[in-house]
């Protein structure tokens, strides 16, 4: 009987050592396997994540460049030489551009959007101005042209600090 006992335990201790080794092992692997699988699915999600963060700073840039007064005014003639009608015309296509690239925030830091938005009303508030002591139509493109040619649009800083994040976002 005793010997029987011996014999089992000569049998179920190398079992079991083996079933344990082979438990350890495959643990380990599991969490392995288990790390770098979050680790790619975190590295993809940057990538999706980072490549939207991109489109919506080309879309503030994009915007900022068209709502710049020099070309906006060059792009958009006035339909009559009345300056209300064409102040109008060209208020309306800016609210257009912005309310089209609003969801945008979510995308772009507080700075840039703040920028984007400042630029924006700065444009709107200069043409609202001039409109007010333009006698025609050409006379608000003559003077918006001319102030901007004198000094730097608030879009051209709005698109240096979108430049800035995007710098910061690719380091």
């Amino acid at each position: 009987m005793e010997d029987k006992i011996i014999e089992s335990i000569g049998y179920l201790l190398p079992a079991a050592v083996t079933g344990y080794i082979a438990y350890y092992m495959f643990n380990r692997f599991v969490s392995k396997t288990d790390g770098n699988t979050r680790a790619n699915v975190l590295a993809k999600k940057n990538k999706v994540v980072l490549t939207v963060k991109l489109q919506a700073y080309e879309r503030m840039l994009l915007f900022s460049d068209r709502i710049n007064p020099t070309k906006i005014l060059v792009r958009i003639p006035p339909i009559s030489e009345n300056t209300q009608e064409y102040l109008q015309l060209l208020m309306g296509n800016i609210e257009q551009e912005f309310e089209h690239n609003l969801v945008q925030q979510m995308y772009v830091s507080t700075d840039a959007w703040t920028a984007v938005v400042g630029a924006k009303n700065a444009v709107l508030k200069k043409l609202k101005h001039v409109a007010e002591s333009a006698k025609n139509a050409n006379a608000l493109r003559e003077t918006v042209l001319i102030d901007y040619s004198k000094s730097i649009s608030p879009t051209e800083t709005a698109i240096a600090i979108i430049k800035n994040d995007v710098k910061k976002l690719l380091k």
